[in-house]
């Protein structure tokens, strides 16, 4: 008899959770298994069904999109080996993010947050600039870690200080501040992106559970970027109440 690969999937519209087997292929992940699913919508005790819904692109652990909660573990659907895998292998969307349906969540609140800390190099113009500043190889080592971050949400979704009610802005966009600062063009607007950090929800709201550092599938160490980022916040609030009046939008004088 051909072996099988028992899979549940929670579903929505209405909630309810599916079982299915489905023919063990060699070297399949959660996504071809998904996508067997597709093709033959029909659980295990034989009842049509629609066929599940989830987000995938690259299905090479780049694109992030295809994160979902695996045996209880949030991860990446594509990299999710079926061979390496407890059976019944369990499948539920991300609970942290408002959810589109069955496995597909939406997660644009992470890239407004990307939008709050200006993660992004402005360039005056569209023509060419010339070569940019020279990299000191050791900012050129942290920052290639920190530039493979692929916005998938697995370190939002382990973090207890995200939620419905939570206004906390999360590891990811923290950490992409810290790329950004550390940019030789980036630190020109330097301060704009700490200022953002330091409103609720910014860097001081971070729990230092430091689940989101043993979740991140790139191994970005974003418990060192929250750590780098509440010491430039901190100095940057120092430089800012010593410096500036906000309220008279002048510069102090320091005897």
């Amino acid at each position: 008899m051909t072996e099988k690969v028992v899979v549940r999937i929670e579903r929505s519209h209405p909630h309810r959770w599916e079982e299915f087997h489905v023919e063990r292929r060699p070297n399949a992940n959660v996504i071809s298994v998904l996508m067997q699913i597709q093709r033959n919508p029909l659980t295990a005790d034989g009842q049509r069904t629609s066929p599940p819904s989830w987000d995938a692109a690259c299905l090479e652990e780049v694109c992030g999109s295809c994160t979902m909660n695996v045996n209880g573990r949030v991860r990446q659907a594509c990299s999710a080996l079926i061979d390496h895998l407890e059976q019944p292998i369990t499948l539920s969307p991300m609970k942290k993010f408002p959810l589109v349906r069955d496995l597909a969540v939406d997660r644009q609140k992470m890239f407004d947050a990307l939008k709050r800390v200006r993660a992004w190099i402005p360039i005056d113009g569209t023509y060419d600039l010339g070569p940019g500043p020279r990299q000191a190889p050791e900012d050129q080592e942290i920052n290639y870690v920190l530039s493979t971050c692929m916005t998938c949400g697995c370190c939002l979704e382990v973090c207890p200080q995200v939620g419905e009610s939570a206004a906390f802005i999360g590891a990811a966009a923290i950490s992409q501040t810290r790329l950004f600062n550390n940019h030789p063009t980036g630190r020109m607007n330097a301060s704009e992106r700490l200022r953002a950090l330091m409103p609720e929800g910014g860097v001081a709201d971070c729990g230092k559970a430091a689940n989101c550092v043993q979740a991140c599938p790139k191994n970005i160490p974003l418990t060192s970027s929250i750590a780098e980022m509440a010491r430039q916040t901190t100095r940057q609030a120092l430089r800012d109440w010593f410096f500036h009046d906000e309220s008279k939008g002048s510069v102090i004088t320091v005897a």
